[in-house]
């Protein structure tokens, strides 16, 4: 058991005032995402978050229709102080009866269910919603959840879009202004929708799942390069792309196709050589990139939370990086540590 306090580097979140631990503690799989999780091992690896030093943590409605915020806003309800707290709009709740859907991802999920709406009025009730669910009247990051072709569809995503660009927009630059939120962005799974987010106007900061790892680099350039210009912070969140590269067989909640398989291998034997254990890579990968503020794993245990913060531990090499590099496993314009480009 580690109860040991870690000082974690901190960045800032676009030009706005928030900083958040390098290191988060995303909120997903203590809501049971593919397997149940019980309620006081949920807290206790929030708690066990907070022990650590972790000072960002990120939830959703959609986790476990509402049993994440809830769970989360039961350990930080008194231990809100240094901490910055994100969750998402997209989705409101209403009660659910019968039996649920067949790919329904959430073990022990609440009695709700999802329905999707980016509109203005949306917005602002999805926001007091998450709240009371909470427990918390303060939130400092507001991300619009979801929305993009990933999820709806071509045709489907066309009336979402046009809610967040009629009024869903104007909520969240309106919370902001106001002060109820210190930051607005997207938390998404595809890059292109957030280069489409750039054209409605500003955002602080986007949470990107599995786009920016080491096993796959398809956003550097031109969403990552656009952050920068646009000043626009990034959170990568799924560091293991769901597993593979933590020793699982999963990639993006899928079974791992054999090139993806044989991608992870020539890795591994880059990180036999100078003694980098795999998932210590690829939780501290995503930092080489000045536009990454942090990496956000997301643990269902105390357990697990101790074996990342051992892997954040690990000393790597700026050599490891330059030889991933030369054998072509990273994308060509990757930054590497010391200011050099794959």
């Amino acid at each position: 058991m580690t109860s040991a306090k870690t000082t974690f580097q901190t960045r800032r979140i676009g030009q706005t005032n928030l900083e958040i631990s390098t290191l988060g503690l995303g909120g997903a799989t203590i809501a049971g995402m593919r397997e149940k999780v019980p309620a006081e091992v949920a807290r206790a690896t929030v708690a066990r978050a907070l022990d650590a030093g972790i000072t960002y943590f990120d939830t959703a409605p959609r986790y476990g229709t509402g049993l994440s915020e809830r769970l989360m806003g039961d350990v930080l309800r008194d231990r809100r102080e240094g901490t910055v707290l994100s969750t998402k709009v997209g989705r409101l709740l209403k009660p659910h009866f019968g039996p649920r859907p067949a790919d329904f991802q959430f073990m022990g999920a609440l009695p709700f269910e999802e329905v999707f709406d980016y509109s203005y009025d949306a917005i602002m009730r999805s926001f007091e919603d998450s709240q009371q669910r909470l427990g918390l009247n303060k939130i400092d990051i507001l991300y619009v959840h979801d929305i993009g072709t990933a999820t709806h569809g071509v045709e489907g995503n066309k009336p979402y879009w046009k809610q967040l660009e009629t009024g869903g927009y104007k909520a969240l630059l309106e919370l902001k202004a106001s002060g109820q939120i210190g930051a607005i962005g997207l938390g998404v799974n595809e890059w292109e929708v957030l280069m489409d987010a750039f054209e409605l106007g500003d955002w602080d900061v986007f949470l990107l799942a599995g786009r920016y790892t080491l096993l796959e680099q398809t956003s550097l350039d031109p969403f990552l390069s656009t952050c920068l210009k646009r000043k626009a912070s990034v959170v990568a969140a799924a560091p293991f792309n769901s597993g593979i590269l933590v020793g699982g067989t999963t990639w993006n909640y899928v079974k791992a196709p054999d090139d993806v398989i044989a991608r992870v291998g020539a890795i591994e034997e880059v990180c036999a050589r100078f003694g980098v254990p795999l998932p210590a890579a690829a939780l501290q990968f995503p930092l080489t990139h000045p536009a990454v503020c942090a990496v956000l794993p997301g643990p269902r245990s105390p357990e697990e939370l101790d074996g990342i913060l051992a892997w954040w531990g690990v000393e790597i090499p700026d050599e490891f990086w330059t030889a991933l590099a030369d054998k072509g496993l990273l994308a060509d314009g990757t930054p590497l540590p010391g200011g050099k480009a794959a």
